[in-house]
């Protein structure tokens, strides 16, 4: 029997969606195309489907199958009682909804994709160097971590509630916009994270040392942490990797969107368990140029004093894709203003 939680796994893990509530409804979206919806009670969901074919399915199943409403038969879309069908079954129709509303490129890179692209080469230490100088420049770098660390001591115990609560507030403070509970309100966010922080065991081992079955475990606690209900929406990819990094600064480099998007194309489980073989391998070269001195004191010369290496070169992406591609489309922007034409190539 298929579940909400399979359609959301499912429709996070295909490119370009994105979930949103609208109406009081969980939809997942393409831009601004809805391919898959949920009734409000999260019973029925809706997909895209060929208006040609959709007669031929209802027929053929009517017990799992259905017209959308009158005013929605000009769509190509159709229903269907979301616990009649099959993990399998549900798998084929969210791809192939999504399908539909993607170009085509995007559906057979993901789902024929081409030998992954090699590696980017490890930054230097120089390249550490400078990307930290930039990093350092930004105002209160490191003022929200801080007060996280003043609130949970050196480590977060996700058993504590109030552990749990500041680790929502320094999660907010980044831009994840996890919905507070209002008085008398059960702590959703909060009771799932406690319930998630039980079921997985995760390393403490710096991230150069991690071994394949730790990162492994890693991706897997990303996979179900990112998938996490909170609300009537899940805590997503971004959320997620933060959450684990507070949880294990010295093992976890985080990511955002853009630097996912700019070295994977996704934000799946496989990706991230790659995003944490990357980092040990950088983290490895780094410590090998620096001729074996530990890690602690490279942080140290680098100009990141207090903080793990993992962090470093997330730092270092940072600056490098995330950063730098606001900065171009800002400059953009303002020519644009200024009516400037950019130069040739």
């Amino acid at each position: 029997m298929a579940t909400v939680d399979d359609v959301r796994r499912l429709a996070l893990s295909l490119p370009r969606t994105e979930e949103h509530l609208i109406r009081d409804r969980v939809k997942f979206r393409i831009g601004q195309i809805v391919y898959l919806a949920l009734s409000r009670d999260e019973s029925e969901l809706g997909f895209a489907f060929p208006k040609e074919e959709r007669a031929a399915l209802v027929a053929a199943e009517p017990e799992k199958f259905f017209l959308p409403r009158e005013s929605d038969l000009r769509f190509h879309w159709v229903e269907a009682r979301l616990a009649a069908l099959g993990t399998d079954e549900l798998t084929e129709l969210v791809i192939e909804a999504w399908r539909m509303v993607v170009p085509a490129k995007v559906a057979r890179a993901h789902l024929d994709p081409p030998a992954a692209p090699p590696a980017p080469p490890a930054p230097t230490l120089d390249e550490l160097r400078s990307s930290t100088e930039v990093f350092n420049g930004f105002a209160g770098v490191d003022r929200s971590w801080l007060a996280l660390r003043v609130e949970t001591g050196p480590a977060l115990d996700l058993s504590l509630a109030a552990h749990r609560t500041a680790l929502h507030r320094w999660l907010n403070s980044w831009g994840c916009r996890i919905r507070y509970p209002r008085e008398g309100e059960p702590d959703t966010f909060g009771a799932g994270l406690a319930a998630w922080a039980q079921r997985h065991t995760l390393a403490h081992a710096p991230l150069a040392r991690l071994t394949p079955r730790e990162i492994s475990r890693f991706a897997a606690a990303y996979e179900e942490l990112a998938a996490l209900p909170i609300g009537r929406r899940s805590l997503g990819p971004t959320a997620a990797s933060k959450a684990l990094y507070a949880l294990r600064p010295d093992s976890v480099m985080p990511w955002d969107a853009a630097i996912a998007q700019r070295l994977y194309g996704v934000r799946d489980r496989a990706a991230f368990a790659r995003h944490l073989e990357l980092g040990r391998t950088w983290a490895r070269a780094a410590l090998e140029e620096a001729g074996g001195t530990r890690e602690a004191a490279l942080c140290a010369e680098i100009g990141r004093p207090g903080v793990s290496l993992a962090k470093i070169l997330d730092e270092y992406l940072y600056v490098t894709i995330t950063y730098a591609a606001a900065a171009d489309a800002r400059e953009a922007a303002d020519r644009a203003r200024r009516g400037v034409t950019p130069p040739a190539p």
